[in-house]
């Protein structure tokens, strides 16, 4: 696996904050049925994936965030696009959009809340004993 040394591209490539090596999901996120599923530990460093029971409840709360983003740009790009059309295309847009990227939504607020609240920091000569 590829070490990557910047935070924030170890976080878009959805790697483990300790070692930024380790997948945090085990499928795709184009995979409909399993998009969300995560391994319990890191495959690389052995990470605990889920500091503890329930952890990623608080991930509903960033995810909630994204999905108003995502309604409101996509109202934005809609009205300004298509030159305000009816009630009907605002609601259709918004719940395609929202659908579709629902699996990139939950993935990424679950690798934020495991990053920010984890309460686990880059540590290169633990990924480099590990490697």
């Amino acid at each position: 696996m590829t070490k990557i040394q910047s935070t924030g591209l170890a976080m878009l490539q959805q790697r483990c904050p300790r070692c930024h090596e380790g997948h945090l999901f085990t499928h795709s996120a184009a995979n409909p049925i399993h998009f969300a599923e995560m391994p319990e530990r890191c495959p690389v460093c052995a990470q605990a994936y889920e500091p503890e029971p329930g952890f990623y409840w608080g991930a509903m709360f960033i995810s909630y965030a994204f999905s108003t983003a995502i309604m409101l740009v996509t109202g934005f790009l809609v009205y300004f696009l298509l030159h305000d059309p009816a009630v009907w295309v605002y609601v259709t847009s918004v719940a395609v959009v929202a659908v579709l990227l629902t699996p990139l939504s939950l993935r990424y607020s679950r690798t934020l809340m495991l990053y920010w609240f984890g309460g686990v920091r880059y540590e290169p000569r633990n990924a480099l004993k590990a490697g």
